[in-house]
């Protein structure tokens, strides 16, 4: 009876699918072929618009004297710049100098990504904890920081680590070797040797075996229903191979100490104010959004869910850590998304308070160079770039994380 069944439904749609020559195919390939031209013709109006524009603008500022293009990338820049992660002094090219503003806006934005997600992550923990203090409290931070605007912020944090901490000649050192004050913080840094990048190597390995681990303790769970102590394996295969290979360098490791000389510290490692204080106002203020987004996504998590976990006799916060995150990131990941594309685009703000982001690079240049279209194109390229970028790595997370149809 089935059989017949499914052959008469086959022959019925068939029966329902115009032919080739039919009336209904011939509109369809219409319809086809009026939506390709029309797309095509849109594409070739918005070309011809942007080359007049181009030649407009071309005209009027040869008419005007000012020099256009972008051969002055490859001149001298005459001015300094107060952080830089690549060598770069005045007389350095104006290419060098956005490429120290480019990596100081990935710099600040990556960190900003990293640290706002796990603080949003313990905020959404805190206000779905059953302390009725702990819950209130992050609720108000929530409250309080998403309602003040993120450029007040970035000021204010600026302001209290400029005029509230202790000056250079009082600076505060807690640790020997640590100070603190209103120039920086200044930490003790190894000094190069050669054995280092095969330490960087080695904890790449740690990683990559920290990851494998991970991935084999669930499949053992999945496949045997018994827990292993996943974060104490993935703990000593992410630390023992650089720490095998650090000891049989012979364990080469010599600390370059900050030490006050003039009128400044100089030696070590220094966190400038602008940068802590962008860094700060970037996490603080982005972890409050995230933290909604994670408590959505953890709360969106039917509680059957957790309560089969603990009668299986899983802890609460296995429960949380292997059964309602995974099934949370689901619905987290495209939101937060979004709001990793606002920190990246609002790390422009970063030239109120004088951090040599890209922004701020490209308002200097203007200023010696007078090239504004110029200037502002390149801004635009590397925020569009830097966008698609995290919107192109935050698909494919996502598209790891979704349910696989069966």
């Amino acid at each position: 009876m089935t059989e017949p069944t499914q052959m008469e439904a086959r022959a019925e749609r068939g029966a329902r699918r115009p032919s080739p020559g039919s009336l209904g195919a011939r509109i369809r390939n219409i319809v086809k072929t009026r939506g390709f031209v029309s797309q095509a013709v849109f594409l070739i109006v918005v070309a011809i618009l942007a080359v007049v524009v181009w030649r407009t603008a071309e005209e009027n500022l040869s008419r005007l004297a000012v020099k256009s293009g972008y051969s002055f990338l490859l001149e001298a820049a005459p001015f300094e710049l107060g952080e830089t992660i690549i060598p770069y002094r005045a007389g350095d090219t104006y290419l060098r100098a956005f490429a120290v503003g480019v990596l100081n806006t990935v710099k600040v934005a990556v960190l900003g990504i990293v640290l706002s997600t796990v603080l949003g992550l313990f905020i959404a923990l805190g206000q779905l904890s059953a302390s009725p203090a702990l819950s209130r409290l992050c609720r108000g931070y929530v409250e309080l920081v998403r309602n003040v605007p993120l450029l007040l912020q970035l000021i204010f944090w600026h302001t209290f680590l400029t005029k509230s901490l202790p000056s250079v000649r009082q600076a505060f050192s807690p640790i020997d070797g640590i100070f603190l004050t209103n120039r920086g913080l200044y930490l003790p840094f190894p000094e190069p040797d050669p054995s280092h990048p095969w330490i960087g190597l080695a904890a790449l390995l740690g990683i990559a075996l920290a990851v494998a681990v991970v991935k084999l303790d669930r499949r053992a769970l999945l496949r045997e229903g018994r827990t292993r102590p996943t974060f104490r394996r993935a703990a000593i295969a992410l630390v023992l191979p650089p720490i095998l290979v650090f000891l049989a360098f012979g364990a080469p490791l010599t600390w370059d100490v900050p030490a006050l000389k003039g009128f400044n510290f100089r030696g070590g490692m220094d966190i400038s104010p602008e940068f802590a204080a962008m860094l700060l106002g970037l996490t603080v203020y982005t972890a409050a959004f995230n933290a909604e987004i994670f408590r959505a996504g953890i709360q969106s998590v039917p509680k059957g869910q957790s309560e089969a976990g603990l009668a299986l006799g899983l802890s609460k916060g296995q429960v949380m850590r292997m059964i309602v995150l995974p099934l949370a990131l689901r619905i987290i990941i495209p939101p937060m998304a979004n709001s990793y594309l606002n920190l990246t685009k609002e790390s422009s703000l970063a030239v109120a308070i004088g951090y040599p982001e890209i922004v701020r690079v490209a308002n200097i240049t203007l200023a010696e160079t007078s090239q504004a279209i110029e200037c502002i194109t390149i801004i635009m390229a590397i925020y569009l770039t830097l966008s698609l970028l995290t919107a192109a790595f935050l698909n494919w997370v996502n598209a790891r994380a979704a349910l696989v149809e069966r």
